[in-house]
């Protein structure tokens, strides 16, 4: 799963609708979406798949669903507000919030993608340690466990921020040139590792499948036993910030039409199914060739299918997600200080993002930490889609922020914290798992910032 990032002319018309001479065709979307998607997660994610006990059914089937469900996320939820405003998530957050309540909503989106980047760092660091041959964390590990580990990640995450810190032209020039020969190793990854389980025709894969490659049973130790269920919430979710979250309005303010949303079906396809699998397949190679040897370390994944070219596909695939994810939590870090100096702010982003690097925990706990992301950010996504589509047919005003001159709309406020309380409660003392909260908590949003919006904008009213 990587982060998803708007198309090159993103810096322009931050402050007004995207003008019609500048709006993008499906093609941008297409090829944007496919390369964005095959990134240095998906070579932890298609381990952890394994290591959480799933059954091939379970998760071929769970893939094929919630990938669907996602890609109907965008295109009906995300595309249709972003063509019909044609402003950015912040803009219209802005409006709709208050400045402050943007502000700790920035805070919270620039913390979440700098962990992200950090993960990215750690994918990235274990090619460096197939080549010196140091210790790097195993699966349980969340210390850093050698001091080659932590030269390798400072190293790599200073090289990262840098290029990140010059801006998005050469991030996305740098993105676009790889993406393609990504594509085509991760492909390698799993026909290579396909023949090194003996499977050497289509009609032997489905056996291979559920007895060697995602045999069900019980998860590796630390980790959470998956079912059908798992797989599809988590396919659909792990991007829940970006569609039912609402970020990539962003990314469809340039998109001609509504329906290019469907252009997302290349990136879940492509990345969160094709290279889930590869990656799956790579690491049930390692276990069925030494059961002990339970590590999800990408570098030596790679380079047992694919040599050099694997070891250079995890840098790669861990840059072109770490260098856009640490440009946009410098752009929201910025946006809380506008003197600031975007250079300077991505800078300090990329050594945070790097020393989270150092500690494993955040990478060995993937699937868990992007479904608390998507848990957070949700409520706003809820928020903009009432707004957007509600208030005014019952009565209420939209953008009411803007309206009133508030700096912070407390309908929306309390939205956000009283639902990210209720889905924290659910999941500490309900025993509802954090997979799972997050689509009853859009509702919840929903209705609270309903209702709140009658009793803020009435008592506004009547003040006035």
């Amino acid at each position: 799963m990587s982060q998803p990032t708007a198309p090159e002319p993103v810096n322009e018309f931050e402050r007004e609708p995207v003008p019609v001479h500048a709006q993008l065709g499906l093609k941008s979307y297409l090829g944007q979406f496919a390369g964005e998607h095959v990134a240095g997660t998906e070579l932890m994610i298609g381990p952890l798949f394994v290591a959480s006990g799933v059954s091939a059914v379970e998760l071929l089937g769970g893939l094929l669903l919630g990938n669907l469900l996602a890609v109907l996320s965008w295109t009906f939820f995300t595309a249709p507000i972003a063509t019909r405003v044609r402003l950015t998530l912040y803009c219209q957050l802005e409006k709709i919030c208050g400045r402050r309540l943007v502000t700790l909503y920035n805070l919270a989106n620039g913390i979440m993608f700098s962990l992200l980047a950090g993960a990215m760092i750690t994918v990235s660091a274990t090619a460096i340690g197939v080549g010196f041959n140091f210790r790097m964390p195993g699966l349980t590990d969340y210390l850093p466990n050698s001091v080659g580990w932590v030269v390798a990640v400072l190293v790599v995450g200073s090289l990262f921020s840098v290029v990140a810190a010059c801006g998005y032209q050469v991030v996305s020039r740098f993105a676009n040139l790889a993406a393609p020969w990504m594509i085509v190793i991760f492909l390698c990854f799993g026909l290579v590792g396909l023949g090194q389980l003996g499977v050497h025709s289509p009609g032997e894969f489905w056996p291979a499948a559920k007895t060697i490659i995602w045999k069900g049973g019980e998860p590796l130790a630390g980790q959470v036993k998956f079912t059908f269920w798992h797989v599809l919430f988590f396919a659909w979710f792990c991007n829940m910030a970006w569609h039912i979250g609402m970020a990539d309005l962003t990314l469809f303010r340039f998109a001609r039409k509504s329906w290019y949303g469907l252009a997302s079906a290349s990136g879940m396809y492509i990345g969160h199914f094709m290279a889930w699998i590869a990656a799956s397949i790579l690491y049930a190679v390692q276990l069925h060739e030494n059961p002990a040897n339970t590590d999800v370390l990408p570098g030596p994944l790679a380079y047992r299918a694919c040599g050099l070219a694997g070891l250079l596909c995890v840098i790669v695939a861990g840059w072109t997600t770490a260098n856009p994810t640490l440009y946009r939590a410098g752009l929201a870090f910025q946006a809380m200080v506008p003197s600031s100096s975007r250079f300077r702010v991505t800078l300090v982003t990329g050594a945070v993002a790097t020393l989270t690097a150092i500690f494993p925990a955040v990478t060995m706990k993937l699937l868990d930490f992007v479904a608390l992301w998507g848990m957070i950010l949700m409520p706003m996504g809820a928020v903009i889609f009432v707004d957007f589509w509600v208030l005014r047919r019952v009565g209420l005003r939209p953008y009411f922020a803007e309206v009133a001159g508030l700096s912070v709309n407390w309908a929306a406020g309390l939205a956000w914290f009283i639902t990210l309380a209720v889905c924290t409660v659910l999941v500490l003392k309900g025993g509802v798992q954090i997979f799972f909260v997050s689509l009853p908590g859009w509702f919840v949003a929903a209705l609270l910032y309903l209702g709140l919006s009658f009793v803020v904008q009435r008592r506004s009213t009547s003040r006035n």
